[in-house]
């Protein structure tokens, strides 16, 4: 034998054990009740700060969606409500950047740390339904989810429901188990905190409640005082907001009607189909990891070849499954494949809208729905398994985020709607304002997606009005538009123009009009040239 073989025999028995004695560590905390809380939390905020610099070499080329930058203007006044939408998105950005800059690496931190928030939520909501190393596995494939990374770069009311829901969840399985007036309370507070980020939970709550009707052990529950309490709460908490809808007219409602129904049977058929392929997709990546993770594992080689319906019969044949809460699966079994189904269906009958973004908040009980199978049986080293491909795969992309970024500008060099330089044209815009009337820039004019950045980049932050549109955010005022001028910026592609020259026209018949040009050059790659139609009217005397 080689003398230089016995150095290298024994580095790799040393290598063997030191994974040994981390597997071992990991199972442990990720089970032992002490241990495996912190062990989650840390996991998320790993999680997030990882994603967060990714985001960051990501969007390097881009400025902020008008999503992100409108909740940033919605949290410069805590109102009940913002005119499209409830007011808690606004609420969370608006106490978020009490804490931190108004700049691009802040927005895609809040975005991680709301997903983050959300992954500790589903796993709390596991541990009702299964044992803690089944709900460990969970949260790690929550994390391989696309949503809670890649397609989670956009902080708005979509996101923030991935830790509302879950919440709404977590009450609703607390109340079932306890059947207590307090429980009832704590799931109508979580439910009017959903209600409060956007009126699309309404499927959500109403899937919860359909659950409750259909389960087996319905009367036990219904016959308590928890869901009467949780009615009462959730209507007594939503009291204020409901005033404010009145106030504004409804004006969010005639905001969904108006924008989101149609008349093309075809174009319904088409985007519900778009829909569901585009869930579905999502939904592949995260079980395939697991399952790999899983089939990495020698015991699971023959199990995951077998067909799920038989996998489901024979662990009914076999009895309670002391990993699996077997009362409590039944519900997010139900509560899954309602919102699953119902969304759908609703869109073709009544002739609804479906974008895809929708489906971000319906669909994360998934991983929990296959993981608490009874026939499954979790192996301490498939979590091993299932955190080592989370970890390489992040990695692996952290180091190859720039790459990835410059490819995909190369490849999408004349986008103008992600590409445009919107917040260069914020900062010279607030410069051609302090040159004119050497006062801040207080209102800019126009739609959303030309003004919404021009809030966020300029220095001055200006309020946002949306003139040719029904609903107003409640920021500013017509009355603020004569008192302190405007800026009005548009998009002369847009067909919308003869409308807005029409507002200016009527407000500001001499307002000053000129044509801007802006484009961003990204580590020496220069990205599209993008022309503005510019509307600047003084202040009012």
């Amino acid at each position: 034998m080689s003398t230089t073989s016995i150095p290298s025999a024994r580095a790799r028995a040393k290598t063997r054990v030191s994974f040994g004695r981390f597997r071992a560590w990991l199972v442990a905390c990720a089970t032992r009740p002490e241990a495996r809380l912190w062990l989650v939390i840390q996991f998320a905020i790993l999680h997030a700060v990882l994603w967060t610099f990714i985001l960051i070499n990501l969007k390097a080329a881009q400025d902020v969606h008008m999503d992100v930058a409108e909740a940033w203007g919605w949290g410069q006044k805590f109102l009940l409500g913002y005119g499209k939408h409830p007011p808690l998105s606004g609420w969370v950005a608006g106490v978020w950047f009490m804490a931190f800059p108004a700049t691009d690496w802040a927005t895609y931190a809040l975005a991680m740390a709301t997903v983050g928030v959300g992954m500790v939520i589903c796993w709390l909501v596991a541990l009702r339904v299964v044992d803690a190393r089944r709900a460990f596995l969970v949260v790690v494939m929550i994390a391989l989810y696309p949503i809670f990374n890649f397609k989670g770069f956009k902080y708005n009311p979509d996101l923030l429901q991935l830790v509302t829901l879950p919440l709404v969840v977590l009450a609703y399985l607390n109340a079932f188990e306890k059947r207590s007036w307090q429980s009832g309370i704590l799931l109508g507070l979580a439910g009017a905190l959903a209600l409060m980020t956007k009126y699309w939970v309404l499927t959500m709550i109403g899937a919860i409640g359909l659950a409750a009707l259909i389960h087996p052990e319905r009367m036990r529950f219904l016959l308590s005082p928890a869901p009467w309490a949780a009615i009462a709460t959730m209507i007594v908490a939503m009291i204020p907001h409901v005033v404010w809808l009145a106030q504004a007219h409804f004006m969010p409602l005639t905001y969904a009607g108006d924008t989101y129904s149609l008349e093309d049977s075809g174009q319904v058929h088409e985007l519900v189909a778009g829909y569901v392929l585009h869930n579905v997709a999502l939904l592949a990546l995260p079980v395939a990891l697991a399952a790999l993770a899983m089939a990495l594992v020698p015991h699971w080689l023959p199990l995951l070849t077998r067909a799920p319906l038989r996998l489901v019969t024979r662990a009914w044949a076999r009895g309670p499954n002391p990993g699996v809460n077997v009362s409590q699966a039944l519900n997010v079994w139900m509560i899954q494949i309602i919102v699953a189904v119902g969304p759908p269906l609703g869109a073709l009958i009544f002739s609804i809208y479906m974008k895809t973004d929708w489906g971000i908040s319906l669909f994360f009980l998934v991983p929990l729905v296959l993981v608490a199978i009874p026939a499954l049986r979790v192996q301490s080293a498939a979590l091993f398994n299932i955190a080592a491909i989370w970890l390489v795969l992040s990695v692996a992309t952290l180091m190859a985020s720039p790459w990835i970024a410059a490819r995909e500008m190369a490849a999408n060099a004349g986008n103008t709607a992600t590409y445009g330089a919107r917040s260069e044209l914020a900062r010279e815009l607030t410069q051609v304002w302090h040159a004119r009337f050497a006062s801040r820039w207080a209102v800019v004019a126009g739609t959303m997606e030309s003004i919404q950045p021009m809030v966020f980049y300029s220095p001055d932050h200006p309020a946002a009005l949306v003139p040719i549109e029904a609903w107003d955010s409640g920021l500013t005022s017509r009355e603020d538009v004569k008192r302190y001028g405007f800026i009005g910026v548009f998009d002369p592609t847009d067909g919308r123009l003869p409308a807005f020259e029409k507002w200016v026209a009527e407000v500001a018949p001499n307002a000053e009009r000129v044509v801007m040009t802006t484009r961003r050059f990204t580590h020496g790659r220069p990205g599209p040239s993008m022309s503005w139609n510019i509307y600047i009217a003084a202040p009012g005397k």
